[in-house]
């Protein structure tokens, strides 16, 4: 029984690493940009949420309605301003831009918000679904069932809709898509707004149950690469399989090895995984890569 309890408390862990992995995989599956300043729109999220509820008396979940859109926004303009000029530059451009944009993030939440960790006192935060003998955080759930929601919606998004389409065929090449008449970069833009959108939902989620304080992101985005790189890079549904992974994995190293070393348990798994598949669980060249096959 706890065996089931630890696995359980482990997929909904993974429910909260798949929601603030997935922005961050379709970005880089589009965009081609790894987005070193994904902690940081997680931290400016997560303090929409809180001072909506904090001055305005707008539940968390609630605070979605504005926070959605304003990281929509945020992620188009840092697509226009700071990625577009450096589009055809060398990578290592791309990833010193995306640093520099994380520190001047970080820095200017340490000026407005001090250091000081901010929390919300909910009831839900402590309210837990009782079966038998195993205990089951509320929030948690309502986190795992969100990050399947979403997953759902972005998947049948890109399937379905023709944005999606076009989504999709710059992800498996790029140049046969601006053939036949695509727009590079309006789609990357929407891309990057819309992964900024999908960590805004997951800071507003995860609120009641986490502070916020402005080095937040480190401590969420640095797990986010590790889902985002296991499951392969680009690769949506290997985001959601490597967020449930490392959940799990995250659980059951706490409590049967140590708290304390459960994250060189979860990266023993990604070195080992890597070694033996280097693209990641289900990262593959060509139409699958975004996790459409």
């Amino acid at each position: 029984m706890i065996l089931l309890q630890l696995i359980i408390n482990g997929l909904l862990l993974g429910g909260v690493y798949v929601l603030i992995s997935i922005g961050l995989t379709l970005i880089f599956g589009v965009v081609r940009v790894i987005n070193f300043a994904h902690g940081e729109l997680l931290m400016i999220s997560m303090y929409i949420s809180y001072f909506a509820y904090a001055m305005l008396g707008l539940h968390p979940y609630a605070s979605i309605l504005i926070s959605v859109p304003f990281m929509f926004i945020i992620g188009m303009v840092i697509d226009r301003i700071i990625i577009k000029p450096l589009r055809e530059a060398p990578s290592y451009m791309q990833i010193f831009v995306t640093v520099g944009l994380s520190i001047a993030l970080l820095n200017m939440a340490l000026f407005l918000f001090t250091g000081d960790y901010q929390s919300i006192n909910l009831p839900l935060a402590k309210k837990t679904i009782n079966a038998g003998s195993l205990s089951i955080s509320y929030a948690r759930v309502v986190i795992f069932l969100t990050s399947l929601a979403v997953s759902a919606g972005l998947f049948l998004f890109l399937k379905k809709t023709d944005i999606g389409k076009q989504i999709r065929a710059i992800a498996q090449d790029r140049m046969a898509a601006q053939l036949v008449g695509i727009n590079l970069n309006k789609l990357y833009t929407l891309s990057f707004g819309i992964g900024s959108a999908l960590v805004a939902i997951a800071g507003a989620l995860i609120l009641p149950i986490y502070y916020v304080f402005p080095s937040v992101g480190s401590y969420f985005v640095l797990t986010a690469f590790v889902v985002v790189v296991l499951g392969g890079l680009g690769n949506t549904m290997g985001a959601i399989l490597g967020g449930f992974i490392i959940g799990v994995a995250d659980s059951l190293s706490g409590y049967y090895i140590d708290p304390s070393l459960k994250e060189l348990v979860y990266f023993i798994i990604f070195l080992v995984v890597l070694l033996i598949r280097p693209s990641g669980l289900m990262g593959i060249v060509g139409a699958e890569e975004m996790g459409l096959k």
